[in-house]
C-alpha cells in the first residue's frame, strides 16, 4: 500500500492549532476574579509607585501564565499615555533551573549579548548577583518587573527570591533609578508551603490562587476553542460535555480538556469520519491521560527525578516500599553518579511529599507503636515503564537507564 496525497481538505477541523498549548487566547474566560485581583496588585506600577511582588500558584492548565501575559501586555500599552513611566519586563521559565544560582545566572544572561553571556559555573553567587544589580541598574527604565515560571523547580534553594524582591530596599538597586518588582508562579501548592518565613514576607506581598476549572467552567472553554476549531457541526451533542466531564474530574486542567477535544477530533478524521462522536472522546481518554503522566513527569526538577530515579531501581531490585532514608541513600549515589548537587535528606523527603500529592508515589503511615513510634513507606504508584520512559528523556539521567 503506498503513500496517500497530501491535501489541505479536511472534512473535521477548521484551524487546530487553536487547541494546541502554543495558542493564545484573545479571552481568559472564567477567570475575571483572578484577572481583576492581578491588575488591582499591579496598580502602583501605573501610578509610578513601588510595584508589589506578585505570587501565583495553581495547578498546570489553569491559566497563570496566560493571565501573566494578557496583564502585562495591557499594562506595556497603557503605560504609553502616561511619559513618567517606561516599564521592562524580564521573563525567566525556571524548568529545569535547579537553584538560585543557576536562575541568577540565567537572569544576567537576559541582559547579554549571546557573544557575551557567562557560563553556568565560574562564578561565586555572590559575583553573579553583582552584575544582575549592575545591568538592573542600567536599564533604561522605571520599573523593571521579573517574572519567573515555574519557580517550584529550584525548590529549597530560594536564596534568589529573597533577594530580587528586596534589591531596593538593600540598596543593591536604588529606587530612584529603577523600581523593582517580582512575578512568582508556580505550579506546586507545597512549595509555596515550604518557603522560608522571610521569603514569604518578601515575596508574597500579593498572593492570587488559580483554582482548577469545574466541569461547567471547562465547557465554556471548549465551546469558545471549538467555534474556531472545528467545521460546522462535526461535533455531535454531548462530546464538549464529556471532555469537559473527563478533565473536570480528573485534574480540572483547560489544557487537558483542550488535549482530549483535539486527540477525538484526531481520531475521527484519521477514520474518514464526518462526526466527531462520544465514542471518540472515550476512546481518546486513555490516550491522553498516559500522554499526561509523561507529559507530567518530564517536567519535573531535577531533583525530582533524582528522587524517582531512586525509587524506579529500588523498584527494580525489589526493595520497595521503603523508608525516605533508604532512598535518600540511594538518591546520594544517584545524584553523584549524574554529576548533580546532594541536597539534604528534608530536601528530598519534600520531594517524596510532593511526588505523592501528584500520584506518582504511593506512602502508607506505619506504626510501631509507644516504642517503635511511626514511619513512612513509599511505593511506585503508577507503572514503572512509564516512569522509566519519562527518566530517560531526561538529559542527565536518560543515560543511566540503559
Amino acid at each position: 500500500m503506498g503513500l496517500d496525497t497530501f491535501t489541505p481538505e479536511d472534512p473535521i477541523f477548521k484551524k487546530e492549532s487553536v487547541l494546541r498549548d502554543t495558542y493564545t487566547p484573545d479571552e481568559l474566560l472564567e477567570r475575571d476574579r483572578e484577572l481583576q485581583e492581578y491588575q488591582n496588585a499591579l496598580k502602583p506600577v501605573i501610578k509610578g509607585e513601588d510595584p508589589k511582588n506578585i505570587f501565583l500558584y495553581g495547578q498546570t492548565g489553569v491559566g497563570k501564565t496566560i493571565a501573566t501575559e494578557m496583564v502585562l501586555n495591557q499594562l506595556e500599552t497603557d503605560q504609553q499615555k502616561y511619559d513618567y513611566l517606561n516599564i521592562q519586563r524580564v521573563e525567566v521559565l525556571c524548568k529545569g533551573l535547579t537553584s538560585s544560582y543557576q536562575v541568577s545566572v540565567k537572569l544576567v544572561n537576559q541582559f547579554r549579548e549571546a557573544s557575551d553571556k557567562i557560563p553556568t559555573t565560574g562564578y561565586s553567587p555572590d559575583a553573579v548577583l553583582d552584575m544582575l544589580w549592575t545591568h538592573l541598574e542600567e536599564q533604561d527604565a522605571t520599573h523593571v518587573l521579573i517574572v519567573l515560571d515555574e519557580i517550584d523547580s529550584i525548590g529549597n534553594d530560594d536564596d534568589i527570591l529573597y533577594q530580587l524582591p528586596r534589591a531596593n530596599s538593600n540598596g543593591n538597586v536604588p529606587r530612584n533609578q529603577t523600581k523593582l518588582g517580582v512575578i512568582g508562579i508556580s505550579n506546586d501548592f507545597t512549595f509555596r508551603d515550604n518557603l522560608s518565613a522571610r521569603v514569604k514576607d518578601s515575596l508574597a506581598e500579593e498572593e492570587i490562587h488559580f483554582p482548577p476549572y469545574d466541569a461547567n467552567q471547562l465547557q465554556h472553554i471548549l465551546r469558545q476553542r471549538s467555534e474556531n476549531a472545528f467545521e460546522d457541526n462535526v461535533l455531535d451533542g454531548g462530546v464538549i460535555k464529556l471532555c469537559a466531564a473527563f478533565a473536570g474530574q480528573e485534574s480540572g486542567s483547560a489544557r487537558q480538556a483542550l488535549k482530549l477535544l483535539y486527540k477525538a477530533g484526531d481520531l475521527a478524521r484519521s477514520r474518514d469520519q464526518e462526526k466527531v462522536t462520544e465514542e471518540d472522546v472515550r476512546e481518546a481518554e486513555p490516550l491522553v491521560q498516559s500522554s499526561k503522566v509523561s507529559d507530567e513527569l518530564q517536567a519535573l526538577p531535577t531533583q525530582s527525578h533524582l528522587t524517582l530515579y531512586s525509587v524506579l531501581i529500588m523498584h527494580y531490585e525489589d526493595k520497595l516500599p521503603a523508608k525516605s532514608q533508604q532512598i535518600y541513600q540511594r538518591y546520594k549515589i544517584a545524584a553523584e553518579k549524574v554529576g548533580s548537587d546532594i541536597k539534604t535528606d528534608r530536601t528530598i523527603r519534600d520531594r517524596l511529599s510532593q511526588l505523592s500529592l501528584k500520584g506518582f508515589l504511593d506512602v502508607k503511615e506505619k506504626n510501631k507503636g509507644s516504642q517503635g513510634g511511626s514511619y513512612y513507606l513509599y511505593d511506585l504508584d503508577i507503572r514503572a515503564d512509564l516512569v522509566k520512559d519519562a527518566l530517560k528523556k531526561s538529559s542527565r539521567i536518560g543515560e543511566t537507564l540503559d
